[in-house]
């Protein structure tokens, strides 16, 4: 049992370490010097640019308020700054919807050059819930200090050096989009950094990049003091429903960089994104990240930054070992024949596995036990808790319920684990990775470089050692991972947490399988002991704080006559809302799935639509006073195109959302080209943010341990719109 657990500390150890030890910068004062970035200076900036820290969604008035400080705080370092207003759409036909809005671009010109610039990137706007000090007025105040380190600096660079800060990214990209409807702006445009952010605290994660980047991550990597990447980041970006400004850029080809901290989601698109609870480290390295790709980028031979794929991951902050992805193929064939030598060659090893066939089994038996258990743990929480994420506020608890239930699983398969079976899959897993997934094949290839020749060297004189140190390879990057995962989504989607521990403790098999039987049992029954107990603490937390609230939206609608009170469709509605209104017992459908309560008959008057059609042309001439407009077309219409201000954005055919999220949209005209000559009915509807008068019970209601998210509480007011056939 000492072994075992002995090699339960070591793992705990490496957790930690990849949690507090991971590399970043000190903060920096205003004291700092000149040609630095300082954090200080930075949230000095954040601070003139935040004001009163109210949200500033595209088309309000605390937009134009943050847009018209942020041109004093340029005219302020010297540079010349233009703001440029246009309607935009763009089109996201994996949701079915056409976004548009009237924005309002900065662009400013930071220092003069030959050949194409060098474009800093930020969005100024934020969703209507929250103030967006980390998304993405960090971003913007990360971009001015750069800019002042970088006058200090001199400027002596080739390349001319251009700051844009778009607006409407929250409502679908529309900044981006409208600077790259103009075919020039693209071509001017070398390569692009783009500053973001998902949350307000952790490291500043490089998490994509431009195909070809092995010279990119190069240039990184001789650039930051701090390393904070993997081509992992990428695989996973591009498979989830995720969108940046440099989305519009990666699309017109353009050479990109995209940063972004996003530990503490729990404040993401909330009233508590706010400059106060920013970390300092985070806008540290963010503007190291930034001021120094930028100072390099500018004096780079743009040739020289093509290159093949890479890949790569940082070690702790510290190391950026990378490979050309071409190389993670036969690299990984090699490493796996290594390794079935070294098995081949070494009798004594071969007697002591009396069931070789089950000895492979046991790794991929410890994956699927361990994301078996982390299911069973989480329902008991779940079902303690009444709440379908019980660890949001509190994860420590349930955290630890899933790491001993993974190392139960461990120490179980290990009684019949040989010693390289685990190796065997991970260098057959690189084999796979290298062909289908090559951003993940680092995490399996790396600890295979280390272990084969190891393994194979040691082959006569006994594997302790080689074993040894590649167990801790594996757990020094696959811990890593595991720690860096849990802030994308939380413990809620706990297989991310069970997948990559079980993949750090195959690497750890071999050394578990080293212990008496009676050891084993006694580990595998404590484990499981702690584990369920942990997952009971855990459930019996609440689920939610006023730290890590509850994200819960109120609405108002009104519909064919009928006016109704509506509430997010959480797992469980909190008992004062209940007693405030008469909340359906589970969600509804209407307009959007939400608990639904009466609240009389509509009293405010309906969106309207002057209507006209021609051939296979409709024409609306809206009158929907609100803040933004959204037109539901139905598949049968076929919509084919929209034109809006002069933008025309195609459309798929199917059923179309167009959502117009600024208020000029009120009032605007919009033609509809529609590949059905058959009457349609379309559903218009006028969105207010906030809710009616009559609302403030409810507000008062919801509960501290609740904010609104996102587009936050909204007065949605419906008309259904009727079009005759050609």
């Amino acid at each position: 049992m000492g072994r075992i657990w002995g090699l339960a500390a070591l793992a705990v150890a490496v957790w930690l370490l990849a949690v507090y030890a991971q590399s970043r910068p000190a903060p920096l004062g205003l004291d700092a010097p000149a040609t630095q970035f300082s954090a200080a200076r930075a949230d000095a900036v954040l601070g003139r640019l935040l004001g009163d820290q109210q949200p500033r969604p595209a088309g309000s008035t605390a937009n134009a308020a943050f847009r018209e400080r942020l041109l004093k705080e340029l005219s302020g370092l010297g540079v010349v700054a233009r703001s440029h207003t246009s309607m935009s759409c763009s089109s996201a036909e994996r949701y079915g919807v056409i976004a548009c809005g009237s924005v309002a671009n900065i662009v400013a010109g930071v220092s003069p050059g030959s050949g194409k610039q060098v474009l800093l990137m930020a969005h100024m706007d934020s969703v209507g819930a929250g103030p967006g000090a980390g998304d993405d007025a960090s971003g913007v105040a990360t971009i001015l200090e750069a800019i002042r380190a970088l006058k200090a600096r001199g400027l002596n660079g080739e390349h001319p050096i251009v700051a844009l800060f778009t607006d409407g990214e929250e409502s679908g990209l529309l900044g981006a989009s409208a600077f790259l409807r103009e075919p020039l702006r693209a071509a001017k445009t070398g390569v692009v950094i783009n500053v973001e952010a998902r949350g307000n605290q952790g490291v500043s994660y490089l998490f994509q990049t431009s195909p070809g980047d092995s010279r990119l991550i190069d240039l990184y990597a001789r650039s930051v003091p701090n390393f904070a990447a993997s081509s992992l980041y990428a695989e996973i970006y591009k498979r989830l429903p995720n969108d940046t400004d440099l989305s519009p850029f990666l699309a017109a080809g353009v050479t990109s960089y995209n940063f972004a901290f996003i530990g503490n989601q729990a404040h993401y698109h909330t009233p508590l994104d706010r400059r106060e609870n920013i970390d300092p480290r985070s806008l540290q390295q963010h503007g190291d990240n930034l001021l120094e790709l930028a100072d390099a980028l500018s004096r780079a031979d743009y040739e020289d930054l093509k290159g093949e794929n890479a890949i790569y991951l940082d070690v702790l902050g510290r190391w950026l070992p990378r490979l050309p992805q071409s190389w993670g193929l036969p690299l990984s064939l090699g490493g796996f024949a290594m390794i079935a030598l070294a098995g081949f060659l070494t009798r004594r090893e071969r007697r002591e596995i009396r069931r070789p066939l089950l000895a492979f089994l046991m790794p991929p038996l410890l994956l699927a036990g361990a994301v078996g258990v982390g299911f069973v743990l989480h329902s008991l929480s779940a079902w303690i808790s009444g709440q379908a994420d019980p660890s949001f506020a509190h994860p420590v608890y349930l955290r630890l319920a899933l790491a001993f239930g993974a190392f139960a699983v461990a120490v179980l398969t290990a009684r019949v684990a040989g010693p390289i079976s685990g190796w065997l899959w991970f260098a057959g897993l690189a084999i796979v990775c290298a062909i289908w997934a090559p951003g993940l094949a680092p995490y399996f290839l790396f600890p295979v470089l280390i272990a084969a020749p190891l393994l194979l060297v040691t082959v006569r004189g006994g594997w302790g050692f080689a074993l040894t140190v590649s167990a801790l390879a594996g757990l020094v990057i696959w811990l890593s991972l595991n720690a860096a995962t849990e802030p994308l989504m939380g413990l809620k989607v706990h297989v991310l947490f069970t997948v990559t521990a079980a993949f750090a403790l195959i690497a750890l098999l071999p050394l578990l399988a080293r212990g008496k039987q009676r050891g084993w049992g006694l580990s595998v029954a404590l484990s499981m002991l702690l584990a369920i107990g942990f997952a009971v603490t855990a459930g019996l937390q609440p689920a939610y704080s006023s730290a890590a609230p509850e994200r819960l939206n109120l609405g108002y609608a009104e519909l064919d006559g009928k006016a109704s009170w509506l509430a997010d469709p959480v797992s469980r509605l909190p008992e004062a809302l209940r007693a405030a209104a008469n909340f359906s017992a589970t969600p509804q459908r209407l307009l959007e799935t939400a608990y639904v309560a009466p609240a009389g008959v509509a009293r405010h008057p309906a969106p309207t639509a002057v209507v006209s059609r021609s051939g296979d042309t409709v024409t609306l001439d809206l009158k929907a006073a609100g803040d933004s407009v959204m037109l539901v077309v139905p598949a049968e219409a076929k919509l084919q195109a929209l034109t809006l201000a002069g933008v025309t954005t195609p459309a798929s055919g199917q059923r179309v959302v167009i959502i117009c999220s600024t208020p000029d949209c009120s009032n605007a005209r919009i033609t509809l080209k529609l590949g059905s000559p058959e009457a349609a009915s379309l559903l218009l509807l006028a969105q207010r943010r906030g809710l009616p008068p009559e609302g403030a019970k409810l507000l008062k209601a919801r509960p501290a341990e609740a904010v609104p998210s996102r587009g936050g509480d909204r007065t949605v007011l419906a008309a259904r719109i009727a079009v005759p056939a050609q």
